[in-house]
């Protein structure tokens, strides 16, 4: 099918406004360029709405990390999830993502804690990745003090998809594992080669030029591409928990994201994929002009809400 309309007619205002792309200027005023994208054209009606916030810190591999703490309404104790921003390891954070943390808090009725790990330039990998696992690692011994009931599990998107994947092998090696996985378009897989690369290598916001410099971004010449940590794929799959993945028509990620739902499947674990037709890269945060995009949002946080209160 094709795009969706109203997503089609937000390409298009990004296409005629003639901006410079993200990739063409320094990694802090591409994370400007996101937040004023995101955060800076939010009104107040389109948050969703959840019971209350609390900014809180963590910690992570090499010191403090920021959080947020999102409270579904109800009495506890809920599911925990650990939520971790896209943004290709590079740009992103609490801000951005705030309304998708909504959505996951409200729509699974869980307690979310998104977490701001270190970002790449200034940080390269695994800098994200060990932030990710120390800070889940963290919430698997502290989340009652947050209202947790003692299951807990991971969401995020593209990269945060990555981080999740990435902690959810780390604590099941650790014989802690998650009770669910909720990945959301992920990059699972950073050296492989998939047909939705060259299919939606232009034209659909995250583009082979942005990636690229994502890559290059986060990870040196010296990198083992297939390292779990930056490519879960090709880590231990056995033992881990369920997973809801989700994958988008025209996102040049698309392919990766459902290989790692049938190696997942291969090796034993419960996998629910779902391809979003006629959305995007990013269509987790566009549920305020998009019916299409809010109805597929809300079926899949129900969804990974079901996940969480399973047996």
């Amino acid at each position: 099918m094709p795009v969706d309309p109203q997503i089609a007619a937000m390409l298009k205002m990004l296409d005629d406004s003639n901006a410079p792309a993200m990739h063409e200027g320094s990694a802090e005023q591409a994370r400007a360029v996101f937040r004023n994208l995101t955060a800076g054209v939010r009104t107040p009606e389109q948050l969703v709405p959840v019971a209350g916030t609390e900014d809180i810190e963590i910690p992570g591999a090499k010191g403090p990390l920021r959080a947020r703490v999102y409270r579904p309404e109800g009495d506890g104790p809920f599911p925990l999830v650990a939520f971790f921003h896209g943004g290709g390891w590079v740009i992103g954070d609490i801000e951005t993502h705030d309304n998708q943390a909504r959505h996951v808090c409200a729509g699974a009725n869980a307690i979310v804690v998104s977490v701001d790990y270190r970002l790449a330039p200034e940080h390269r990998f695994p800098a994200a990745a060990d932030d990710a696992v120390a800070a889940a690692r963290w919430l698997t011994g502290h989340g009652n003090e947050l209202g947790g009931n003692g299951r807990l599990a991971v969401a995020g998107d593209s990269a945060g998809g990555n981080l999740s994947a990435v902690v959810a092998q780390q604590l099941a090696e650790d014989g802690t594992p998650l009770v669910a996985q909720f990945l959301i378009y992920p990059s699972v897989d950073v050296a492989g080669e998939y047909p939705s690369r060259i299919e939606n290598a232009h034209g659909y916001f995250l583009d082979q030029p942005m990636m690229e410099w994502f890559f290059a971004s986060y990870v040196t010449e010296s990198d083992d591409l297939a390292d779990p940590r930056l490519s879960p794929l090709h880590g231990d799959l056995s033992g881990l928990p369920p997973a809801l993945i989700l994958t988008a028509e025209f996102d040049p990620l698309r392919d990766e994201g459902e290989a790692y739902g049938k190696a997942l499947e291969a090796a034993g674990a419960s996998v629910e994929v779902k391809r979003c037709d006629g959305m995007i890269h990013g269509f987790f945060d566009m549920g305020g002009f998009s019916p299409a995009a809010k109805a597929a949002i809300e079926e899949a946080c129900q969804r990974f809400g079901v996940l969480l209160s399973a047996p």
